[in-house]
Parts: structure tokens; C-alpha cells; sequence
């Protein structure tokens, strides 16, 4: 595992360990985590660590064509549940999924520090943010980074505060990304949800090829 210093520069992925993990240190700067998703990277760790960064193999993806819409889901489209908004409260939702309980898991790695990078990405237009609304209330949300040059969208994280939320965001968003050009979706590693939905694991040799041709 490789110490980052003050310079931004990432080893290559194929230097992380089994389980994905890269490189420790570092900051949250705008210009670092820019460079570091560009390269297939991404923070991930908890209050009282170092700043951890990532690049697991396999990777876990969604190409938009293979989307998986259910007849549950498609009826909800259908009667227009929810209302879904782009970029209208990206702390709120961020916020929302640092806290939200998840099974097999303590605490977040949705730090403060995180959150205050990632509103500064939002600002310089590079981390979006999702709102599934019902009755004038967000109810669920994701947020991600969009790399518009490489035509990927980095999924971060979900939350959802009411049945199928976060799902019927989530597949509009997709269905949005492919209409405006964005070829892939990282999702990172996998869940059965995202798998449920169309994702599927691809190695980290083929995920860099695909990041690295979208330009």
C-alpha cells in the first residue's frame, strides 16, 4: 500500500491489494479526487482513519443499454409515483446518505470532511445529485461524480426513505445519462440490488480500458 504525499499523483491501480485497497494519505482536494476518479479511484474510509483509496477488482459497472426496469418499477413509472429533480439539495442528500442505517455495517464512510469536499466538487459542477420527492419531501436521493469528457458517471451512494425511492431515482437517472451521451455507470462493488437492476462485474484491467477510451 502506497503512502500519498502533497504531489497529486496515484500509483496504478494494478498495485492495490486483493481487496482493492491502493494507497493511503493524501487530501480531499478538488484537483485530487478529480485525477484520482479519472483513474478509476475513489476515497473510502471512516471517521478515524486515514484517508483510504480504492480500486477493487472487479469492478462493479452498469452499462445504460442493460438496464433492468421490473413490472413493479414500470408501474410505478407508469402513475408517475414519485417526481425526480437533478442538483436541487446535493448537501441534503449527501447528508441523508451518511446517516442512514445499512445492514452489516457501522458508521459511514461519508465523513465531514467528505461532505464538505464533495459540496465543493457539486459547486464546480463535477458531484451531482438526484431528488425523488413525494408530497413536496425528498424521500430518497443519490449522488455521484460525472465525468462528462470520459462519459461515466461514478454512483456513490443511495438512501431512501420510502418503498422503491432510491430505485425509481436511480433508474431515472440512468435512462437520463443514456439520453445525454453517458456511456457507463461505476457503481464500484457489488450488491444484489445494483445486480437486480442490470449491473454486472467486470475485471479492473477492462473497466480502466473502457475509462481510459472515453475520452
Amino acid at each position: 500500500m502506497y503512502k500519498l504525499t502533497k504531489d497529486i499523483i496515484f500509483p496504478h491501480p494494478k498495485f492495490a491489494d486483493d481487496k482493492g485497497l491502493l494507497a493511503f494519505g493524501g487530501d480531499l482536494s478538488l484537483e485530487r479526487i478529480k485525477v484520482a476518479y479519472e483513474n478509476g479511484i475513489f476515497p473510502w474510509y471512516e471517521e478515524g482513519q486515514p484517508i483510504l483509496w480504492w480500486s477493487p477488482d472487479p469492478r462493479m459497472v452498469l452499462f445504460p443499454e442493460n438496464l433492468k426496469v421490473s413490472k413493479s418499477m414500470k408501474k410505478l413509472f407508469k402513475e408517475k409515483a414519485f417526481t425526480v429533480t437533478y442538483n436541487k439539495d446535493f448537501e441534503y442528500v449527501m447528508r441523508k446518505c451518511a446517516n442512514i442505517n445499512r445492514d452489516r455495517q457501522d458508521g459511514t464512510w461519508i465523513t465531514e470532511d467528505m461532505i464538505e469536499s464533495f459540496i465543493k466538487l457539486h459547486e464546480a459542477g463535477l458531484a451531482k445529485s438526484v431528488e425523488v420527492w413525494k408530497d413536496d419531501k425528498i424521500v430518497g436521493g443519490l449522488y455521484g461524480i460525472l465525468l462528462k469528457e470520459k462519459k461515466v458517471f461514478c454512483g456513490e451512494s443511495m438512501f431512501t426513505e420510502a418503498d422503491n425511492a432510491s430505485k425509481y431515482g436511480f433508474i431515472t437517472l440512468v435512462k437520463n445519462m443514456e439520453k445525454n451521451g453517458i456511456s457507463l455507470i461505476d457503481c464500484q462493488v457489488y450488491t444484489k440490488h445494483l445486480e437486480s437492476l442490470g449491473a454486472e462485474e467486470i475485471s479492473r484491467h477492462n473497466f480502466l480500458t473502457i475509462l481510459n477510451s472515453k475520452v
